[in-house]
């Protein structure tokens, strides 16, 4: 069985987009690797690392990565479970109407100053939309460029989107905080177990996490597990079984959960995804 695999699921003029799944049996650096082409990459199940330099990143579902062209990295995986991610190459023209001018590096190749932004809710439904429609083959190709590209606005938008700013050292609490929420979705975790997992103080773990992400790690830990449940719709039958096994106490705190987030219930969306 080989460590990841490659699906691609879209090729035009304008972008690509390949879906990478990765079985993540090694929780050490890789070797390093290097990207042929700038990538926006959309974690949407389990986590990694990506180690660029001196600066590591957790890449998770509210998480979007960017590998710059020719730029060496490595990935690991501190979390059981592997991970899977959509990845979207967009032709440079393109990427550079689309992207904010603060956020590129001076220079001729289009390479982003960030490797990661948190994305919103409704960026994460087109990601699930935009794998969904083209792995079915349910969307014509006009059509599945513009969502692309609409995700791609969305993601590097600074409205619709952040940039994490903090010292180093407040970033690698954050990230040891997420992947201890990444490691049991479905787990109800008390903060005082989270920040014992940190070891740090229960309000230091609050104050320093919504300075970082500008979200309450509550929301968070929801907006993980919502993530997830996007992922999965296309597998279960029994709704209220999916929200039992992400951790909800009921359908109902699922179903309104899921909805308040992104605008429509859990099987309105397989409906409107086609998936059942």
């Amino acid at each position: 069985m080989t460590d990841s695999s490659i699906d691609p699921l879209l090729d035009t003029d304008t972008l690509t987009v390949r879906d990478f799944v990765c079985v993540g049996g090694c929780r050490h650096k890789s070797a390093e690797e290097c990207a042929q082409a700038t990538a926006l990459v959309f974690p949407y199940r389990g986590v990694f690392v990506r180690h660029l330099g001196r600066s590591d990143a957790v890449a998770e579902a509210n998480q979007l990565l960017v590998f710059n062209q020719a730029e060496e990295y490595r990935i690991s995986h501190p979390v059981d479970g592997g991970d899977a991610c959509l990845s979207l190459s967009v032709s440079e023209p393109i990427l550079r109407e689309l992207a904010p001018k603060e956020q590129l590096r001076d220079g001729g190749t289009v390479a982003f100053l960030r490797q990661r932004r948190r994305i919103d809710p409704r960026a994460q439904v087109l990601v699930a939309l935009l794998r969904h429609s083209l792995r079915r083959k349910a969307v014509e190709t006009l059509e599945a460029e513009t969502l692309a590209l609409t995700l791609v606005r969305r993601a590097l938008g600074e409205r619709t989107s952040h940039a994490a700013g903090a010292s180093v050292g407040r970033q690698k609490l954050v990230d040891r905080a997420k992947l201890v929420l990444s490691s049991d979705l479905a787990r109800r975790w008390t903060l005082a177990e989270i920040a014992v997992e940190v070891g740090v103080s229960p309000v230091y773990l609050t104050q320093v996490f919504q300075e970082v992400e500008a979200v309450p790690l509550y929301r968070y830990q929801l907006r993980l597990r919502l993530a997830r449940a996007l992922d999965l719709l296309g597998r279960y039958d029994d709704l209220t079984a999916l929200g039992l096994d992400l951790g909800f106490s009921s359908h109902s705190h699922f179903s309104a959960a899921f909805k308040q987030a992104y605008g429509r219930t859990p099987a309105e969306f397989q409906r409107s995804a086609a998936l059942r």
